[in-house]
């Protein structure tokens, strides 16, 4: 069945409403997103001339114990989940691909 233009511009102020309901969501998230970024810019740099504000910057702090479990230059867990992702990808493409030949 075939919509009127009647129809068509109901769907439209629908979309339109949708879009106002998110403009203060929208704001609010690019206004804290600006916030994060000043305060980041806005931090102070140690200047060479302050004799002692290196050594206050640094925490001394406990090396980790090497885990014996990894193996250096192993790839099979990155292989694992490569393989998972791609399966995910491809998976629904496929059945898709199907229902549209029928």
């Amino acid at each position: 069945m075939r919509k009127t233009n009647f129809e068509h511009v109901i769907l439209i102020f629908k979309m339109i409403k949708a879009a106002r309901a998110l403009q203060p969501i929208a704001i609010i998230g690019i206004g804290l997103v600006l916030a994060l970024i000043a305060a980041a810019l806005s931090q102070p740099t140690l200047a060479p001339e302050q004799p002692g504000a290196a050594a206050l910057s640094l925490q001394v702090t406990a090396t980790p114990a090497a885990q014996p479990a990894s193996e250096i230059g192993s790839t099979d867990g990155i292989m694992l989940m490569s393989v998972i992702i791609v399966l995910i990808v491809v998976v629904p493409i496929l059945l898709r691909r199907k229902s549209w030949e029928h």
